[in-house]
């Protein structure tokens, strides 16, 4: 059986990204390799084995074009309101906190971020399927 491991994305700027990660996902860099052309850095927490890979290609200065093929990452958090909160405190520019309804039931609730590169998080209380 596969085990996900981890979802790489390309940034400009690692100092850049990796503070960002830090500061909204507690993610530290778990390891980090550098090659003549590209560095691929590995971001974790203790809440999962799954990392972030970040490639950093040497030489790059645009933004990378995300086209309309990707979708988002998704992390799950114990106390969303707490999160949104936080996340406003500290200058990250979370959307509006989302109130999922199916049937009339809460299905999940959620906000989105961008990090520097552009590239889409859902951030959702953690229970039911986002565990």
């Amino acid at each position: 059986m596969a085990k996900a491991i981890h979802s790489m994305i390309r940034v400009l700027d690692e100092d850049r990204s990796v503070a960002f990660y830090r500061e909204a996902f507690g993610l530290e860099v778990a390891d980090r390799l550098d090659f003549d052309g590209f560095t691929l850095v590995y971001l974790s927490n203790p809440e999962s084995a799954f990392e972030l890979e970040l490639t950093v290609n040497k030489g790059t200065t645009e933004p990378y074009d995300l086209g309309n093929g990707y979708g988002h990452l998704a992390v799950s958090v114990d106390d969303i309101d707490a999160e949104h909160a936080r996340f406003e405190a500290a200058g990250l520019a979370p959307r509006k906190l989302v109130d999922f309804q199916h049937d009339g039931e809460t299905l999940a609730r959620f906000f989105f971020v961008k990090d520097p590169d552009g590239y889409e998080i859902e951030v959702l209380q953690r229970g039911g399927r986002f565990k």
